[in-house]
Protein backbone atom coordinates (compact mmCIF):
# COMPACT_ATOMS: atom_id res chain seq x y z
CA UNK A 1 0.00 0.00 0.00
CA UNK A 2 1.32 3.56 -0.79
CA UNK A 3 0.69 5.59 2.54
CA UNK A 4 2.83 9.18 1.49
CA UNK A 5 0.50 11.12 -0.64
CA UNK A 6 2.77 12.09 -3.30
CA UNK A 7 3.34 8.37 -4.00
CA UNK A 8 -1.08 8.22 -4.10
CA UNK A 9 -1.05 11.35 -6.29
CA UNK A 10 1.69 9.73 -8.49
CA UNK A 11 -0.15 5.91 -8.98
CA UNK A 12 -3.30 8.16 -9.54
CA UNK A 13 -2.06 10.03 -12.53
CA UNK A 14 -0.72 6.80 -13.50
CA UNK A 15 -4.39 4.94 -13.03
CA UNK A 16 -5.51 8.32 -14.92
CA UNK A 17 -2.99 8.04 -17.70
CA UNK A 18 -3.19 4.22 -18.61
CA UNK A 19 -7.17 4.73 -18.44
CA UNK A 20 -7.32 7.08 -20.88
CA UNK A 21 -5.03 4.96 -22.94
CA UNK A 22 -7.40 2.67 -23.08
CA UNK A 23 -9.96 4.85 -23.79
CA UNK A 24 -11.83 3.87 -20.35
CA UNK A 25 -14.02 5.63 -18.64
CA UNK A 26 -14.34 5.96 -15.13
CA UNK A 27 -17.06 4.09 -14.96
CA UNK A 28 -16.22 1.67 -17.73
CA UNK A 29 -13.33 0.75 -15.50
CA UNK A 30 -14.82 0.22 -12.22
CA UNK A 31 -16.97 -1.82 -14.25
CA UNK A 32 -14.35 -4.10 -15.76
CA UNK A 33 -12.87 -4.11 -12.20
CA UNK A 34 -15.80 -4.54 -10.46
CA UNK A 35 -15.10 -1.33 -8.32
CA UNK A 36 -17.40 1.33 -7.79
CA UNK A 37 -16.76 4.81 -9.60
CA UNK A 38 -16.12 6.93 -6.74
CA UNK A 39 -13.49 4.46 -5.44
CA UNK A 40 -11.48 5.18 -9.09
CA UNK A 41 -12.50 8.75 -8.27
CA UNK A 42 -10.48 8.84 -5.06
CA UNK A 43 -7.47 6.77 -6.45
CA UNK A 44 -7.37 8.61 -9.15
CA UNK A 45 -7.37 11.78 -7.54
CA UNK A 46 -4.95 10.36 -4.87
CA UNK A 47 -7.09 11.07 -1.79
CA UNK A 48 -7.10 7.37 -0.90
CA UNK A 49 -4.86 3.83 -0.94
CA UNK A 50 -5.80 0.53 -2.41
CA UNK A 51 -4.77 -3.05 -1.18
CA UNK A 52 -3.37 -5.73 -3.12
CA UNK A 53 -6.84 -7.30 -4.04
CA UNK A 54 -7.59 -3.54 -5.82
CA UNK A 55 -4.22 -3.87 -7.05
CA UNK A 56 -4.98 -6.96 -8.62
CA UNK A 57 -8.64 -6.25 -9.91
CA UNK A 58 -7.31 -2.72 -11.43
CA UNK A 59 -4.34 -4.31 -13.50
CA UNK A 60 -6.75 -7.23 -14.62
CA UNK A 61 -9.03 -4.11 -16.13
CA UNK A 62 -6.42 -2.82 -17.74
CA UNK A 63 -5.12 -6.21 -19.02
CA UNK A 64 -1.68 -5.51 -18.01
CA UNK A 65 0.98 -7.38 -15.03
CA UNK A 66 0.53 -5.55 -11.78
CA UNK A 67 4.18 -4.77 -11.79
CA UNK A 68 3.75 -2.85 -14.59
CA UNK A 69 0.64 -1.04 -12.91
CA UNK A 70 2.46 0.13 -10.26
CA UNK A 71 5.58 0.87 -11.87
CA UNK A 72 6.10 5.17 -11.36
Amino acid sequence: MIRNKAGLVAFGLRLRRLRDERNLSQQALADIANISKPAVQRIEKGTTSTGLDLLFSLAEALEMPVHELIKL
